[in-house]
């Protein structure tokens, strides 16, 4: 059985993080050592990894939740598990076109600042009206 400190050490997920997961019904609440600590079994540990990692990949709780219970279903089709992670890649894909629309703008918007005081500056000019904007963004 492993402690939850263990657990926060060998999968770098911070101990309040693992409660809240708990709390959150992603693992399990786990059995009490005579000292009332929380004790945690391998599979605990192999769960909460999954989640860190689909965390760190930018995955909601609910696509988390739902893959978590796919997992339980090893012999079903993994066509649902495929969608999960085709929508999150999409929604990524969106969110990069549209970082690199803000990037495309801001560096517009800094090499046209050619003030040497705040009252001149284009930045702030740029910021105070959005018609000084190249697009929608």
């Amino acid at each position: 059985m492993i402690s939850i400190g263990e657990m926060s050490l060998r999968t770098n997920v911070k101990v309040p993080t693992i409660r809240y997961y708990e709390q959150m019904g992603l693992i399990s609440a786990p059995e009490r050592s005579s000292g009332n600590q929380r004790r945690y079994s391998e599979s605990e540990l192999q769960r909460l990894s999954f989640i860190k990692h689909a965390r760190d990949l930018g995955l909601t709780i609910d696509a988390i939740r739902e893959l978590l219970e796919l997992s339980e279903r090893p012999n079903e089709p993994c066509a649902f598990a495929d969608e999960i992670a085709t929508l999150h890649l999409h929604s990524v894909q969106s969110k990069i076109k549209q970082l690199r629309k803000l990037e495309k703008e801001l560096k517009r918007i800094v090499s046209g600042c050619r003030g040497e005081t705040v009252e001149s500056c284009y930045v702030i000019q740029a910021l105070a009206n959005h018609k000084l904007c190249a697009g929608e963004h």
